[in-house]
């Protein structure tokens, strides 16, 4: 059985090798880090994706960020709820499916973008409210690149109401309460969390933790069936 990933790997052969040379490069490169090698997977995968090396220490992990990401995947039973459509369409539909992961946004559906207009609130924070309302945030992963004020929500849902998703990837950036959200969301002690300190973050960077996450998950369950 082959020790390399290959749900989640690059499709060629010379797409893997110029990934994993990149990968080596930004070892190289990125300099001292505090962060386990699982993390530092992630991490690594982030500044992949904008060639921004400031990933690496503006990047927080709640302590069981990671293990929450594998019970998560591993289980079958999860899916990922994200604030725009953005990280849906850039999400790899064949990884999702290899894990049974669905993705769900709801920014531009009519009843939110209604009860944003009459409650003098965000689209973004009425899609969650949606998402809660149908149930979907139980168990997600909650994926949150584009709106604070979506994260900002999450995190009362969670106190306030009691939603539980199984981690939370808070990375929006901006300049009006993107800092912010990030900070309020990382005291949560309730659901684990991932996010970036400051401005910086995006979509991309959503994307690009998750697809790390399911690579680490592809890894665990080859060693869990090498172990069998």
């Amino acid at each position: 059985m082959s020790s390399l990933n290959t749900v989640t790997e690059q499709l060629t052969a010379a797409g893997r090798a110029i990934e994993h040379d990149s990968f080596a490069v930004i070892d190289q490169e990125a300099g001292p880090h505090t962060y386990d090698d699982a993390q530092w997977q992630v991490v690594r995968r982030m500044i992949h994706a904008n060639a921004d090396f400031d990933f690496n220490g503006l990047t927080e992990f709640h302590e069981g960020a990671i293990a929450a990401a594998m019970s998560a995947i591993l289980g079958q039973r999860s899916r990922v709820v994200a604030d725009v459509e953005m990280i849906c369409v850039g999400l790899s539909a064949p990884r999702l499916a290899h894990f049974g992961l669905t993705t769900h946004q709801f920014i531009s559906d009519a009843d939110v973008i209604a009860a944003a207009q009459a409650e003098n609130t965000t689209r973004a924070v009425q899609a969650m409210r949606k998402a809660h309302r149908g149930g979907l945030l139980d168990g997600a992963i909650v994926g949150i690149g584009n709106a604070p004020t979506a994260l900002i929500e999450v995190v009362r849902l969670i106190r306030e109401e009691g939603a539980r998703p199984a981690l939370i990837v808070g990375m929006p950036v901006g300049f009006v309460s993107a800092a912010e959200s990030k900070d309020l969301a990382a005291t949560l002690r309730e659901v684990p969390w991932i996010v970036i300190r400051g401005r910086k973050g995006g979509s991309t960077l959503v994307v690009a933790a998750i697809h790390a996450l399911l690579g680490l998950a592809e890894a665990q369950a080859r060693e869990r069936a090498l172990a069998s």
